[in-house]
């Protein structure tokens, strides 16, 4: 009996552990990119394996959040992502782009991200992303 009530109240830890860590689920759904030099023409990214591809570059930004930076020139894009939230409601992120010599500079308005810099390797898969 005691082995019975042992493994009921661990179930229910288990339970109540996994409720409680659930990340809030979203997907991202569009990507819209500005030129800087031409405010007038946005492509729309809807195309879910490049939506993928810049996911993933996404999370191999190093971020510092809440570190504010003075840029010497403007950005060379604006970047804005949508995504749908589980609940059916929409979120936007906007990312203001430098490219470097090999490397990027990623500014977001996202306060879990801020400021953030990315590797060769991945800067240039974003450039394939969003300069074609």
């Amino acid at each position: 009996m005691k082995k019975m009530m042992y493994m009921i109240i661990l179930l229910a830890i288990g339970i109540i552990l996994v409720a409680c860590s659930e990340k809030e689920e979203k997907q991202l759904t569009r990507i819209d990119v500005q030129k800087v030099d031409n405010y007038e023409d946005v492509m729309v990214i809807k195309d879910q394996k490049k939506i993928d591809s810049l996911s993933n570059v996404l999370e191999n930004v190093s971020w510092e959040p809440k570190t504010k930076a003075d840029m010497a020139r403007r950005e060379d894009l604006v970047v804005s992502l949508y995504y749908t939230m589980e609940d059916n409601t929409s979120k936007n992120y906007q990312y203001s782009i430098w490219f470097n010599d090999k490397t990027s500079i990623i500014i977001s308005n996202n306060e879990k991200e801020g400021f953030g810099r990315l590797n060769q390797k991945n800067t240039q898969i974003l450039k394939e992303i969003l300069l074609k």
